[in-house]
């Protein structure tokens, strides 16, 4: 993770980062031994930055907290789930573009 602004994510901060977040959160799914997780990695740093304040990015690694992927159903990474409120607002599947992230993370601002 280059960006200071995502968060990392696991079983002992999951309540507190993603549940209990004043903001909405977008939340990846990801591992190191994965392309497509690698490749979207500097635009979810990209978006963390610009949106320091109103939308969050946090990472949770599938090798490090197998239980947290396994209890949203995780089977194919990169997952991206955004959060409002504490549940899931919307899920993504597959590397994607930032303008086309931008366009979804709109709609939770």
């Amino acid at each position: 993770m280059a960006s200071a602004n995502i968060v990392k994510i696991g079983k002992d901060n999951w309540q507190s980062e993603v549940v209990e977040s004043p903001t909405p959160i977008l939340v990846d799914f990801w591992a190191e031994w994965c392309g497509p997780c690698i490749a979207i990695g500097p635009v979810l740093d990209q978006i963390a930055d610009e949106r320091v304040g109103t939308f969050r990015i946090g990472k949770v690694n599938v090798d490090q907290s197998p239980e947290i992927a396994q209890q949203f159903g995780i089977r194919s990474i990169p997952t991206l789930l955004i959060f409002k409120e504490g549940t899931v607002a919307e899920q993504m599947v597959g590397a994607m573009s930032k303008a086309a992230l931008d366009e979804k993370i709109e709609a939770y601002v």
